[in-house]
C-alpha cells in the first residue's frame, strides 16, 4: 500500500480545524495525524507528529503564520506548509510565500481543490494558482534594488534554467514544463533542484517569487 499523507492543521478556529479535519481524512491517502491553535503550538505538533504537510492559518495569536512557517522550513527535514487563509492583505501572503511555504488557498477553496493541493505538494509540486497568485506578485511593491538584486541572481542560470525558472513563475507543474519545453520531467525536477542550490532557495514558490521579481514573468 502507497504511504499515508500526514498532514497537520494550524488554525486558532477550532471550528475550522474540524471541518478540514473531517473532509481530508475521508480522502483517499491523507491522514490527518494532528491539530494546532496557533504558532507555537504549531512547531510542538510538528515535533510531536512529523507531518508531510501542514496546513496553516496566517493570524493566529501568540505566533502567527507567517513565523511558524518560517521556524519550520528552517528545519534540517522541514514540512510543506501550505497557508490557507481569508486572503486578508497581499502583503502577509508574500511574506508567507517568501517564508517558505509552498503555496497557497483561500479558505472558501472547495474541498476537492484543498485534497488536490495537499497531495501535489507532498509529491513536490507546489500549488501556485497562476491567476491569483499573478495577482498578489503584480501588486506587490518591489523594493528599492530587488529588481537587480534578482536579475543579478538568475544571472548564474544557465538559459534553460532561466526558461525552467519562468515556467515555474507562471505556475506550471513539472509535466507541463515538460511539455512546454520539449524535455523530460526528470530533466526538470534536475533543473529545478539545480536553480534551488544555485539560488540557495528551499522551494519553488522561492524561484517564482524571484522571477517576478526580475520582471521575466
Amino acid at each position: 500500500m502507497a504511504r499515508m499523507i500526514r498532514v497537520l492543521l494550524v488554525d486558532d478556529d477550532a471550528l475550522v480545524r474540524a471541518g478540514l479535519a473531517m473532509m481530508l481524512d475521508g480522502a483517499a491517502g491523507l491522514a490527518v495525524v494532528g491539530e494546532a491553535g496557533d504558532g507555537a503550538e504549531a512547531v510542538t505538533a510538528t515535533d510531536a507528529h512529523a507531518p508531510d504537510v501542514v496546513l496553516m492559518d496566517l493570524r493566529m495569536p501568540r505566533v502567527d503564520g507567517i513565523t511558524a512557517t518560517r521556524r519550520l522550513r528552517a528545519r534540517r527535514r522541514p514540512p510543506e506548509v501550505i497557508v490557507l487563509t481569508t486572503f486578508d492583505t497581499d502583503e502577509n501572503i508574500l511574506r508567507a510565500l517568501r517564508a517558505g511555504a509552498s503555496g497557497f488557498l483561500l479558505k472558501d477553496t472547495p474541498p476537492p481543490r484543498i485534497v488536490e493541493a495537499v497531495t501535489r505538494v507532498a509529491a513536490g509540486d507546489p500549488i501556485l494558482s497562476p491567476a491569483v497568485t499573478r495577482r498578489l506578485m503584480e501588486r506587490a511593491v518591489v523594493q528599492t534594488g530587488a529588481h537587480d538584486r534578482a536579475r543579478a541572481a538568475l544571472a548564474v542560470l544557465t538559459p534553460r534554467e532561466r526558461d525552467v525558472a519562468v515556467e515555474i513563475a507562471r505556475g506550471a507543474a513539472n509535466a507541463d514544463i515538460a511539455a512546454d519545453l520539449a524535455m523530460s520531467v526528470t530533466t526538470v525536477k534536475a533543473h529545478v533542484s539545480s536553480i534551488l542550490t544555485k539560488l540557495d532557495l528551499d522551494n519553488r514558490t522561492q524561484i517564482a517569487l524571484i522571477a517576478h521579481d526580475a520582471q521575466l514573468a
